[in-house]
C-alpha cells in the first residue's frame, strides 16, 4: 500500500545497498517470506498453505525472474518496485491476521495489459476459494477501461487467518481515465454500491485530494469471506498537520480523533506535520450506513519519519501497547521473517504502521513490511531519535 508513486517520492536505488539475497528469484524471495511470516503468527492452516502455493501463479511469469535481473516492471507496492508487500494486523484479543498483497500484472506492456492480468488472477483466487468478483465486474467500465492510464491498474490482496478461508481485497486505480476524473469515478462508484449519500460529508471533510494537497489512491473492495464486506476509500493528504488528520478521524460516528492524533504523533516521531510521505486515511463503509463510515484507517509513513527501521519498530512497538494489541514478541518474529539484517542498517523495511478502528469492533494496529528484494535503503542522515517532517 504505497502512495509514493502520487506523492513525488523516489526510492534512490543509485543511494540503496545491494540485497544480497540467498535466494534466486522472486518466487523463492516472496513464498520463503510469506511462509516465515505464517510461521511467525501461527497460521498455519490448509487455507494458509494454499496461499504459498498460489502466490507464484498470482505473479505471473515475472515469478521465476533471477532478483538479480532488477524489477520486472516500476511497480509501486514497494519502495523498490517489488510488486508485494507483506503485513501483520494485531488486534486487542491477541489473534492475528497476515496479509500479502501483489500486482498480478507487474511487467505487462501496458497498464490496460496490467488490469487485464489482475483480473485473471483475482479469478483464480475466486475459484480456489469459492469468491463472488461480481463487485469488481460492477465497476469495471469505472476503473478497468480499455485505455487505462495511471501507476498501476488493479491489486489482489489477501488476509490469511489461523482459521477459515481468506478474505481477498481488490485495490483499484481511481485515476484509470485520469487525474481530474477522479472525485467523479469514485463518487459514482460509492453510488452504485448504495454509499452515495455518503460523498456531501467525504467532500466537506476530507477533500484532500486537490493538486497541493494530496490525490484520492485507491477504491477498495472486500470480496468472499468477511464477517462485514466493506467498500474502502484511500485519501492521501499531503502536508497533513496532525489536527487535520484529526479532522478527517472526525468522521467516523462516536470515534475519538484525539487517540488517533496520539497515535500519529508516535508513529511520526513528533512531527506536527507530514510535509514527505504523505499520511493516508482509509473510510470504508458497510450496509449498517450508507452515509457515514463505518471504519477509518490513519495509515502513517513511518520510514519517512524515522532514522532506521530499529526506530520505526519501537514506535510500532510503542503503539502496540498503547492500543491493547500486544504483540511486541510477534513483532520482532515477524521482522526476522522478513531479513536476516539488521535493523539499524536500513529504513524502509517497516513501510507503514496504521491504525484501524471501527463501529463494529475494537481497534486494532497493522505494520507493513517492504520485502526488500531489490534494494534496502540506507538509514537517513540524522541522530536515531530525531523524526523528519516539519515541527519535529
Amino acid at each position: 500500500m504505497n502512495s509514493s508513486a502520487l506523492s513525488g517520492y523516489a526510492f534512490d536505488l543509485e543511494r540503496s545497498t545491494g540485497v544480497g539475497p540467498t535466494t534466486s528469484t522472486l518466487r523463492e524471495h516472496l513464498t520463503g517470506q510469506l511462509q516465515r511470516l505464517l510461521d511467525a503468527a501461527d497460521v498455519t492452516c490448509s487455507w494458509a498453505r494454499d496461499a504459498v502455493r498460489l502466490l507464484p501463479g498470482l505473479l505471473g511469469p515475472v515469478a521465476g525472474r533471477p532478483l538479480d535481473a532488477g524489477p520486472p516492471s516500476p511497480s509501486f507496492v514497494s519502495d523498490d518496485h517489488s510488486p508485494a508487500e507483506l503485513s501483520v494486523s494485531f488486534a486487542s484479543d491477541g489473534v492475528p491476521t497476515v496479509r500479502v498483497l501483489v500486482e498480478p500484472g507487474c511487467g505487462a506492456r501496458t497498464v490496460a495489459d496490467s488490469g487485464r492480468a489482475g483480473l485473471r488472477a483475482l479469478h483464480r483466487m475466486a475459484s480456489c476459494w469459492n469468491v463472488d468478483a461480481e463487485p469488481v465486474a460492477r465497476v469495471k467500465d469505472l476503473f478497468l477501461p480499455a485505455a487505462a492510464r495511471g501507476p498501476f491498474s488493479l491489486w489482489c490482496a489477501l488476509d490469511l487467518r489461523r482459521s477459515g478461508p481468506p478474505g481477498v481485497k481488490v485495490y483499484l486505480n481511481p485515476e484509470a481515465h485520469s487525474g481530474d476524473r477522479a472525485a467523479e469515478v469514485v463518487e459514482e462508484a460509492l453510488t452504485r454500491f448504495g454509499f452515495g449519500p455518503a460523498w456531501p460529508a467525504l467532500t466537506a471533510r476530507a477533500a484532500s485530494w486537490c493538486p497541493d494537497r494530496g490525490r484520492l489512491l485507491f477504491f477498495a473492495l472486500d470480496l468472499g469471506h468477511w464477517q462485514e464486506p466493506r467498500v474502502k476509500l484511500y485519501i492521501a493528504h499531503q502536508g497533513f498537520s496532525v489536527e487535520e488528520a484529526e479532522a478527517v478521524a472526525g468522521l467516523l460516528p462516536g470515534g475519538t480523533p484525539q487517540r488517533v492524533g496520539d497515535f500519529c504523533r508516535t508513529v511520526g516521531g513528533g512531527a506536527r506535520r507530514f510535509d514527505r510521505l504523505p499520511l493516508v486515511s482509509c473510510l470504508s463503509f458497510t450496509r449498517r450506513d450508507r452515509e457515514r463510515p463505518s471504519g477509518h484507517t490513519l495509515h502513517v509513513p513511518v520510514r519517512d519519519y524515522a532514522r532506521d527501521d530499529c526506530v520505526a519498530r519501537d514506535r510500532a512497538a510503542a503503539v502496540l501497547g498503547a492500543h491493547g494489541g500486544g504483540g511486541t514478541a510477534l513483532l520482532d518474529k515477524a521482522l526476522a521473517a522478513m531479513t536476516p539484517r539488521r535493523l539499524s542498517d536500513g529504513v524502509g523495511l517497516i513501510s507503514y504502521v496504521s491504525l484501524a478502528r471501527s463501529t463494529a469492533g475494537p481497534p486494532r494496529v497493522t505494520v507493513y513490511l517492504s520485502p526488500e528484494a531489490y534494494a534496502i535503503h540506507p538509514p537517513h542522515d540524522l541522530p536515531r531519535d530525531t523524526a523528519l517532517g516539519e515541527g519535529a
